[in-house]
């Protein structure tokens, strides 16, 4: 299905239950909605699915940049009103989860619990300067460039022959540099530490524990009031495709889980 959206038309799908508890679902930067497949199986008997795929991404349009985390986000805010959706969990994934508390900030009353998956807080020097390259490298050879080194981080070695991670793999190629650059721009800009005291719905913070954006991912679930930390091991950055049943098990526990006060 199509939306037209902030200008543009974003593809998404609806799974689940009709009159269940909605969770909308955001992938990483160079993926699709089909990242989520895994979830959508586990979680589509008892919950109310909305997943898409982000502006530049996927079947979504890709307009030419620049992209900011806050557009991105008011694409989320304006998919939920186009599908009728007045509040959800909110669970993103790299890129999704700098959207899911860009949007938490901003507009705090759309999401009841939210799931911060390998993610971060804040772009340093080097993760700048390697962000600039990999644009470069996207802008003059293509996304297949950048394949196996996003594979890399994207996957522990054991895992990256898996039909699963080839799936994936797939996906990275097909992503159109337009969207690719525009989104990793956005990440560039990403600066959400010294708010992080402000979101005050309940978070999970879940990361394989082989993932470069590890560290980034305890910051939160250390420093959002009340947040939960979980480490998952033998996953990197991809960890709800290279541990589905691990991260589906820790996911359902904590949007299950009664919500609990906050200060």
């Amino acid at each position: 299905m199509k939306a037209s959206v902030n200008g543009i038309h974003l593809s998404y799908e609806v799974h689940g239950r009709q009159g269940a508890p909605w969770i909308v679902w955001s992938h990483s930067l160079a993926s699709s909605l089909r990242m989520w497949d895994p979830q959508i199986e586990a979680f589509k008997g008892n919950w109310r699915l909305l997943v898409y795929d982000m502006r530049g991404h996927g079947a979504s349009d890709a307009p030419e940049g620049p992209y900011s985390l806050e557009m991105l986000a008011d694409d989320v805010a304006g998919l939920m009103k186009h599908v009728g959706i007045p509040k959800a969990h909110f669970v993103g994934l790299s890129i999704g989860g700098m959207i899911g508390q860009t949007l938490a900030l901003k507009s705090p009353g759309l999401i009841d619990k939210l799931v911060l998956a390998d993610t971060g807080h804040a772009q340093n020097a080097d993760a700048i300067k390697q962000w600039e390259e990999r644009i470069a490298i996207a802008q003059s050879k293509g996304l297949q460039a950048l394949l196996d080194s996003t594979m890399e981080r994207w996957f522990t070695a054991p895992f990256r022959s898996s039909p699963a991670a080839t799936k994936i793999a797939a996906i990275i190629e097909a992503t159109p540099v337009t969207g690719y650059i525009g989104c990793g721009r956005a990440i560039m800009k990403l600066g959400t530490t010294s708010r992080l005291k402000e979101i005050r719905m309940p978070v999970l913070a879940i990361t394989g524990e082989a993932d470069a954006s590890a560290p980034g991912t305890r910051y939160l679930g250390e420093n959002i009031p009340g947040a939960r930390l979980v480490v998952l091991p033998n996953a990197a950055h991809i960890s709800n495709v290279e541990q589905a049943a691990a991260f589906n098990r820790e996911l359902a526990a904590f949007l299950s889980s009664p919500a609990s006060a906050r200060a």
